[in-house]
């Protein structure tokens, strides 16, 4: 059966653009998810932007594969190599958090790319390093046709309200539980 054309300004797909994706819970893939999206995303010339919060190892595969594709997407981190001590977290990480969502409105405001990625995120407010309000703040103020993906464990109640899409991924069973498991590079790493 034969379909009419859709207006050329209605079927502009980039004008659909401008949710916000909040990826949850205790269970693996919630960075492998917003990597799917980003390239999928790429995949019809969209542009993306992560910045990661509370990672900044760089021998990552996700980060090797991007420096291949970096005209499409960025991967922007912004945290030292060892974990952050949510117990008694330093000085230095509570700056570059604060680094990463400055990182974040600038990128917003000069490229405004398709789709902004905050990775690890929740954790950070959860964990105060970022106030939840100035992620609220962050969302009112974002560029209309800017797609936000927001990742990582313990999603503030009021960030899964203000979202449009909440998935939360569950373990179920996790190798990590073995003894003497240590991560592979290209599957965890």
């Amino acid at each position: 059966m034969y379909h009419h054309p859709k207006p050329k300004e209605e079927y502009n797909p980039k004008k659909r653009l401008g949710h916000v994706h909040v990826y949850t819970g205790d269970g693996k893939g919630k960075t492998t998810a917003a990597l799917g999206l980003m390239l999928r995303a790429a995949g019809h010339g969209y542009r993306s932007v992560m910045v990661r919060f509370l990672r900044g190892y760089r021998d990552v595969g996700e980060i090797k594969m991007l420096e291949r594709f970096s005209d499409l997407m960025e991967i922007m981190p912004f945290a030292h190599e060892e974990r952050v001590n949510f117990e008694s977290p330093h000085p230095i990480d509570y700056y570059l958090a604060q680094q990463a969502m400055d990182y974040a409105r600038k990128v917003m405001r000069e490229a405004r790319p398709d789709i902004l990625v905050l990775d690890e995120i929740n954790p950070a407010v959860h964990f105060g390093l970022i106030d939840y309000r100035e992620l609220l703040d962050f969302l009112d103020n974002r560029h209309q046709q800017t797609e936000i993906v927001l990742t990582g464990r313990f999603a503030h109640p009021e960030i899964l309200n203000y979202a449009d899409l909440v998935t939360v991924m569950h373990g179920t069973k996790h190798y990590f539980d073995r003894e003497g498991f240590s991560p592979r590079y290209g599957i965890e790493h």
